[in-house]
């Protein structure tokens, strides 16, 4: 058991001292791009667009980092195996963990009571069960790189 866990982080060392600078250069900008975007939609900061009812939390900025930079890395490495099912939840969970907990959409199927009773208490751990699934979804497609370069 512990040799297979060795060989894991291997594999993962392996795929990532694999990553071109061109894969690392995209992944970054997709991050970048993708931590503007959502914090902008859930209103992280002041903006023209949108506007949020509730005050930010400190963790929502965390959340959003590391959504981000596991969305990047997923997206710009490549590989012809992936776990997009992990990676769509991982998503929108993450973005459920950042959204402001009284957002209109959310709203109007929940109500504010349910919404504020319910769903704000457990928003943290939404939020962290996202970016998991994400690290998970990018973990089977840095092993599948791993695996790949190994072979070849």
């Amino acid at each position: 058991m512990a040799l297979a866990f060795h060989q894991q982080w291997e594999n993962l060392a392996r795929a990532l001292r694999s990553l071109g600078a061109q894969e690392v250069l995209f992944a970054g900008l997709l991050a970048v791009a993708g931590f503007a975007f959502i914090g902008t939609l859930t209103a992280l900061w002041q903006n023209p667009f949108f506007g949020r009812m509730t005050a930010v939390a400190g963790y929502e900025y965390v959340l959003l980092a590391a959504q981000a930079l596991l969305g990047g890395m997923y997206l710009a490495v490549r590989t012809p195996i992936c776990a997009a099912k992990a990676a769509g939840s991982g998503g929108v969970l993450g973005f459920l963990g950042v959204a402001c907990p009284v957002c209109k959409w959310l709203l109007a199927m929940f109500g504010s009571g349910v919404l504020l009773t319910y769903f704000e208490p457990i928003r943290l751990y939404v939020g962290l069960f996202g970016v998991a699934a994400l690290a998970w979804a990018v973990w089977q497609k840095m092993i599948v790189r791993a695996t790949l370069t190994s072979q070849a």
